[in-house]
Parts: structure tokens; sequence; C-alpha cells
């Protein structure tokens, strides 16, 4: 509206990085704070107020604060810089690392999974709350989920195909300064008859390649053998007729 003041902050001190005073038709992003870690990224919409950062990187992650007038409201940002495939046979169970050796106080552990980023388990350390959502997406999960409350990791056990996709592990560390850390893992699940992982199946090609290599050996060495008894056979019946 003509009157909205429309205004974006970032991080623990609460740093201004884009505006909109409606009334004197003024926006601005300041895409130099902050060391310039946002240089170039910031997009403002002067009709809707939203606000878009570009390219994003790690140094993006953590607390964005809009302020409407005298409503706020908070988004907390996690940013992923890499997937890391994991493979596991159908049946066996798959642990997912938070790299994590002892959670805080105040840490708070979310794993979401999919396309639809559901919530399948979470630790709250401060409120000593830990909790699996097996009952999620139709109960693929159910009696599956191990959340290893001390270092936040996830195990899924007795996997099928349907427990195939992506894991996101999202890490909120810290009190006042709070530190916001994501992993991505994807996952694939293989029977034992079909295959297996990418190592396992490198192995089995090469030794497929030494058999065929091996059984050409032998035939082309029969080959000559039986030649050679052939000739020697010649030999031995040509030189007992006499004339």
């Amino acid at each position: 509206m003509k009157d909205d003041d429309v205004q974006w902050r970032f991080g623990d001190e609460n740093t201004v990085i884009a505006e909109i005073y409606k009334r004197p038709d003024r926006i601005t992003v300041y895409d130099d704070v902050l060391d310039g870690r946002f240089r170039d990224r910031l997009k403002l919409d002067k009709q809707t107020g939203s606000l878009t950062i570009t390219n994003t990187t790690t140094e993006h992650a953590g607390d964005y604060q809009l302020r409407i007038n005298s409503e706020s409201k908070i988004f907390g940002l996690f940013v992923f810089d890499e997937v890391k495939s994991v493979s596991v046979k159908e049946g066996d169970s798959v642990s997912l690392n938070s790299n994590l050796t002892e959670m805080k106080y105040d840490d708070v552990i979310l794993w979401r999974f999919g396309d639809e980023n559901t919530l399948i388990a979470d630790i709250y350390k401060r409120a000593d709350r830990l909790t699996v959502y097996d009952d999620v997406l139709d109960g693929r999960f159910r009696d599956r989920l191990k959340l290893d409350k001390q270092t936040g990791s996830l195990t899924i056990t007795n996997t099928t195909t349907e427990h195939e996709g992506d894991y996101k592990l999202l890490m909120l560390t810290g009190r006042r300064r709070r530190r916001f850390s994501s992993k991505s893992f994807r996952v694939s699940v293989y029977d034992s008859v079909h295959c297996c992982g990418p190592t396992e199946a490198v192995i089995r090609l090469v030794l497929s390649a030494l058999v065929g290599v091996a059984t050409v050996i032998i035939v082309v060495y029969e080959i000559r053998s039986r030649r050679a008894e052939r000739d020697q056979a010649h030999i031995h019946t040509s030189g007992s007729i006499e004339i």
C-alpha cells in the first residue's frame, strides 16, 4: 500500500540489506554491507516487497527478518553446497552421518526427505526432545528410522526402493550467534540380483573381461595342442614306411 514501509535484515546483527518506502517511492538494496557478500545478488520486488538472493553460497545462509510496518517475519535460509551419493543393498541399513561428535545445549537437527521436503525426524536439544515421524508419506518409514540423540545422525533400516531419494540435514548450532549448516544425501537402493554399487559393478566388469581373455587363451591352446598331436602322428606314420 502507499504508506507501507518494507525492510529486510540479515544475521545476528540484524543488518539492513534492502528496504522500500512507498510514500517517497524509494527502493534501496545495500549490497555492499557485510564485506560485500550480497553484491549484485539482491533483487527487491517493488510491488510485493519480496526479496530474491541470486547465485547463493553458504555465506548467505542464516536468518532473514522481514519488517512490514509494525509486523515482522523470520526466514531461515539453508544453502546446500554438495550432494553425497550413498548406495545400499535392499533390506540392509544405511546411516547418514551429521559429522557432529556431540550436540550442544541449543542445537537443533532437522531431517527432511524428497521433493516436498517432508520432515521425518528432528532433535531439539534444549527441550530434550527427539522425534521420528515414521507415519508420514503413507508410513513408508514406519519402524525404520533411528536417530542418534548424541550426534543427530540418521539410520534407515530394512531399506526398500521406496526409500530412494534425497535426504536433507538442516543444523542450527550456537546460542547467540546461530550458525546454519546443511548436508544433502542422495540414497539409491539396489537388489542383489540386478546389481550393486558402482565400485562393485566395475570389479565385476573387469573380472568378466579377464574370464573372457582366459577362455580365448584356453581355446587357442587347445587348438594348437591338437594340431601338434596330428602333426606328430603324421610324422610317425611316414617314418614307419620302407621302400
